[in-house]
């Protein structure tokens, strides 16, 4: 019955649809309620260094639960695990909506989206194959790319004119989501039966993080992603502070329109990468990591929208060319070392961490009162002399 669903159904069948929709809407939900609790915590006179802070709430979820969520999505079958993950979304949004600590319903969205990104990825593999599955991964990053371009857009904008609205479309967002994954068909859980023993489980994640550490070309993978992504969540909340600051504008849509830019930028930079660098090429990619540090301080220096949104698109372009050759790198080689879920996992857990990391250092910059056009300056340097450093470090690395 399984492979019957596999093999003979197209790819636009009923269960791929309900993935897709159930996804955008999530996802749509996930970037539009960001910029929601942050204006919300904003008219709440929260202090500015508290902005970072709600997101790292957010990110500490996907470490605390990285030695559990693969074994979670494997042990049930992964549309229910989307829709419980989704449900677990749904009730931090409504605490926030009832006015409980926005906080601690922000940390509980993180816990269904720590939750969730196993089951999504994986869940393609059990209803496509072959072919349809490299399709259906297209069709899945796409809507995802979508998703985030539309709600955090649309979350901005629904701010400035109603708080509430926002709150409502987000609620609506993820109830949309948990009733799609109902669609979803019910297929044999991948890996049933396995031990629950938490001593167990963390070992054999740990392990794993041994054993990708140990091998040289997924370390240097694993340090570039990584300090793209936490680069990447920096800069999405730097521009809350930026805006005001450089452009002299109040609104709350500016940020997340400004964010999309970025998106946009990404999207270009992979397709370049694609066409230009492969696994035996992929240092090529190392002077794009440079550039994108150095784009960044231009960027901060800027007081004209026009030179903000090329800017951003740029640092988009950059950050695509980098971090999509390191990501297939990292995923390439961990396949090979520990298998592709494990490889998953553990990238994750070092992402999030490098995020954690960096949001902390800006919550604290930013307490300390330092300039938020300075921040970014800096920022901006620190990052290209850390992509100079993986450089040098890579090439004294002798050779496979």
């Amino acid at each position: 019955m399984k492979s019957a669903v596999k093999s003979e159904s197209p790819l636009m069948s009923r269960g791929m649809i309900a993935v897709i929709f159930a996804q955008f809407l999530s996802a749509f939900a996930d970037n539009a309620l960001l910029f929601v609790t942050l204006a919300l915590i904003i008219q709440q006179k929260y202090p500015e260094w508290s902005q970072p802070v709600l997101q790292m709430g957010f990110v500490a979820a996907y470490i605390i639960f990285a030695p559990f969520v693969g074994q979670f999505a494997d042990s049930f079958a992964k549309g229910r695990v989307m829709m419980a993950s989704n449900i677990l979304k749904l009730l931090g949004t409504l605490m926030i909506c009832i006015g409980l600590n926005p906080f601690l319903g922000y940390a509980l969205v993180g816990v269904g989206a720590a939750a969730y990104s196993p089951a999504k990825y994986g869940i393609l593999g059990e209803i496509t194959t072959g072919e349809q599955l490299v399709k259906a991964n297209g069709v899945m990053e796409g809507s995802t790319i979508a998703a985030i371009l539309l709600g955090s857009v649309i979350g901005g904008v629904l701010v400035d004119a109603s708080l509430i609205a926002a709150l409502i479309v987000c609620v609506a967002a993820y109830a949309g989501a948990v009733w799609a994954n109902m669609f979803i068909p019910k297929l044999a859980a991948a890996r049933p039966g396995n031990s629950w023993n938490p001593y167990k489980m963390a070992a054999g994640f740990f392990s794993a993080c041994r054993a990708m550490w140990a091998d040289s070309e997924i370390r240097f993978s694993m340090i570039g992603t990584s300090l793209f992504w936490g680069a990447g969540v920096t800069l999405r909340l730097l521009l809350v502070l930026w805006v005001p600051a450089a452009l002299h504008i109040t609104d709350s849509a500016t940020p997340p329109l400004l964010n999309a830019m970025v998106a946009i930028g990404v999207v270009v930079g992979a397709g370049i990468a694609a066409k230009l660098i492969t696994l035996k090429t992929v240092n090529r990619c190392l002077p794009a990591g440079i550039a994108m540090g150095v784009a960044v301080v231009v960027f901060a220096l800027q007081h004209n929208m026009m030179n903000t949104y090329a800017l951003l698109i740029l640092i988009g372009i950059l950050g695509g060319s980098f971090v999509v050759p390191l990501n297939a790198l990292l995923q390439h080689r961990g396949k090979e070392t520990v298998g592709a879920g494990n490889a998953i996992a553990v990238q994750n857990l070092a992402e999030n961490t490098a995020m954690l990391l960096m949001l902390g250092l800006y919550s604290l910059v930013v307490k300390l009162g330092v300039p938020v056009i300075g921040i970014g300056a800096g920022f901006g340097v620190i990052f290209a002399l850390a992509i100079v450093g993986l450089w040098w470090w890579k090439v004294r690395q002798p050779r496979h």
